[in-house]
């Protein structure tokens, strides 16, 4: 496979893992406010950009549903229950997966289990793995810094909201690059 050091948005699927209820409620409140808002952010230049994109719950029955803040934009997205961390455990998430899109953009909770083992699983299953570091999150600041810092170590790249949506448009110009910069403002 051609692997670049960007994305593109015909060869990207975006997954949110777990962004649930009670998981953000333990949360540092700022980030959680800038990780929801960066997730929502991909999630709608996704749409827009046709890019198909998958959410997964870790045990809703405990951990309850997705954050409120993003149901506005998960409308046709597939949702995947799971008790494993890495989500590649679960078949269903297997089976949802894009087979012909290398690429797979992850966000979510937390940074240093579900994320973390994920991009891991991904990456040994021939994906190309990028985490966007403004949309992903741990408890504990500094659990978040150990996985970023362990991902990079193994070649997944790290990156940011901005730069994956623009690598996405790739120019500035259409109605496309107007409403998602209007979204990042």
């Amino acid at each position: 496979m051609n692997r670049t050091m960007t994305s593109d948005r015909n060869a990207s699927q975006l997954v949110v893992i777990d962004v649930q209820e009670k998981l953000c409620g333990v949360m540092p409140p700022a980030e959680l406010a800038s990780t929801l808002k960066n997730c929502g952010i991909l999630l709608q230049a996704a749409r827009l950009l046709e890019i198909p994109a998958l959410l997964t719950e870790q045990y809703p029955k405990g951990l309850g549903p997705t954050h409120a803040e993003l149901e506005p934009f998960l409308e046709n997205i597939p949702r995947v229950e799971k008790t494993c961390f890495s989500c590649c455990d679960e078949a269903a998430f297997r089976n949802k997966l894009s087979g012909d899109r290398p690429q797979v953009i992850l966000t979510g909770m937390e940074s240093h289990i579900c994320v973390l083992q994920t991009a891991l699983q991904l990456q040994a299953l021939g994906k190309q793995v990028f985490v966007v570091e403004d949309a992903v999150l741990s408890r504990n600041p500094a659990h978040k810094a150990n996985a970023l810092a362990r991902l990079r170590q193994v070649g997944v790249i790290v990156s940011n909201t901005e730069s994956v949506v623009f690598e996405w448009l790739k120019v500035a110009e259409g109605d496309a690059f107007k409403q998602i910069s209007r979204l990042i403002r």
